[in-house]
Formats: structure tokens, sequence, C-alpha cells
């Protein structure tokens, strides 16, 4: 099981804090979230980090692994 955790506006805008799911990438991921309601859109650009290291969507996962999704940052 994978910890799923979103920060950012993407935590505001889906509503969701934190997910559990079985997959073996960082894509797979991906794409059960978008099973589950979040736009690709909202995905495009997050800074992705598995057990707190930079990560891509290629990065493998292992059962226990903790996922965290950030919006990317935006200002003026």
């Amino acid at each position: 099981m994978i910890t799923v955790r979103f920060y950012g506006l993407l935590r505001l805008d889906s509503g969701m804090k934190e997910q559990q799911l079985e997959a073996d990438t960082v894509k797979e991921v991906y794409a059960q979230l978008t099973q589950l309601g979040l736009s690709r859109k909202a995905l495009y650009g997050c800074v992705i980090l598995v057990n707190g290291k930079p990560a891509g969507k290629k990065q493998k996962l292992k059962n226990g692994d903790r996922v965290q999704l950030m919006s990317p940052v935006a200002g003026g």
C-alpha cells in the first residue's frame, strides 16, 4: 500500500488530504488519481517526492512508500 499526500492548491481543489493506493510507479498513482476525479491538468507540473526525496513519474514504488504531491508555486 502506498500513501499519497496532497499539498497546496492540489489539496484545496481536490478536497483530499491523503489516499491509500496500490501502485508500482508514480505514473500508476497518477492514473488512479485521475480515476478518482483529479484532472490531469491539476496533476501536471506537480512537485513529486517519494519518501521525502525528489522523484519523477517513472519512479518505482514499494509497499509502505509515501508519495507527496505539491502543486507548483506561482506568484508575481
